[in-house]
């Protein structure tokens, strides 16, 4: 896989290669399909819906941040089972008035997931979320003494 021509950073912490070609593979059909989803015939639209999220690390802890407008924190799931960070949840449609006709409706509604494979530094027991107007805030604390340690590499001639 060509990094640069992706446009993102590779993953710090992926020794999963498949990973990596799924995320490619996702683009790909992302790109095909589109996000936006399918209008069905119930008058309700369903669509796949995948909330943006940004990722940080530094020495103590990595911080994922999602953001979910609409969505109320009582919808939104964290898990962590074998490694992996889940978020799951639901943003719904609320039809307000049975006489309306919508002509179009280009918000997306409809159930999403998101995981992420945890490094081995990560405290998992130590994880914790918080919900704020529309972002949810998870933080894993790194486990102590778990920070790289750097060697250096003799080169042989």
């Amino acid at each position: 896989m060509n990094e640069k021509s992706s446009g993102s950073l590779p993953s710090l912490w992926s020794d999963n290669p498949f990973a990596e070609f799924r995320k490619e593979m996702d683009k790909v059909f992302d790109g095909f399909f589109g996000r936006s989803g399918l209008v069905k015939g119930t008058g309700k639209t369903e669509s796949f819906m995948a909330p943006s999220i940004d990722v940080a690390e530094n020495d103590t802890a990595i911080t994922l941040t999602a953001e979910l407008p609409g969505i109320s924190e009582s919808d939104v799931d964290v898990s962590i089972q074998n490694g992996v960070l889940t978020l799951k949840g639901e943003k719904k449609f609320e039809k307000k008035d049975e006489k309306d006709n919508y002509r179009l409706i280009e918000r997306r509604y409809g159930s999403f997931q998101r995981s992420m494979s945890l490094p081995a530094s990560v405290d998992e027991a130590a994880v914790s979320a918080k919900f704020d107007k529309g972002v949810l805030t998870v933080t894993m604390p790194k486990k102590p003494g778990s920070a790289p340690k750097e060697r250096k590499i003799a080169i042989e001639k």
